[in-house]
């Protein structure tokens, strides 16, 4: 498995954002190249918190049938990296050696199990290298 880019969850949810529209078409362009080259992916845990937060902290959460389409057409397409015992192992020392929480650890691991030179995602550190992996801030000009 080798995608060029991963994208972190909250990604996927500033595309649903009417209060950031320049976000919100940033976050589109990101995801809709993600499933027209292939060469993004995500992980089952970003899919997971993706649904949860859709489902439940959007200002108008989607409706169940809205989030199934969407796991079908999007979260299911672009989902590579599934729970391991090697991804947790890798996600343990990441949390060690870098100071990440235990989740952010995940989505790190997961980015570079998928072959990942890029990890979009707006909660972690801006500019950072881990191994091969660029950590970059998508919205930031």
């Amino acid at each position: 498995m080798s995608a060029s880019f991963f994208l972190d969850t909250n990604i996927l949810a500033y595309a649903f954002d009417p209060v950031a529209p320049a976000k919100r078409e940033r976050a589109r362009e990101l995801v809709n190249e993600a499933l027209r080259s292939g060469s993004g992916c995500i992980s089952l845990q970003v899919a997971q918190e993706f649904l949860n937060v859709c489902l439940r902290k959007f200002a108008v959460p989607m409706t169940f049938p809205e989030a199934a389409a969407y796991l079908e057409e999007t979260l299911t397409p672009l989902c590579q990296v599934f729970p391991s015992i090697d991804l947790l192992k890798s996600a343990l020392e990441l949390k060690q050696s870098r100071g990440y929480s235990f989740y952010d650890s995940m989505i790190i691991a997961a980015a570079l199990e998928a072959g990942c030179d890029l990890l979009y995602s707006e909660d972690l550190h801006h500019g950072q290298h881990i191994g091969r992996l660029r950590i970059e801030n998508p919205f930031v000009t």
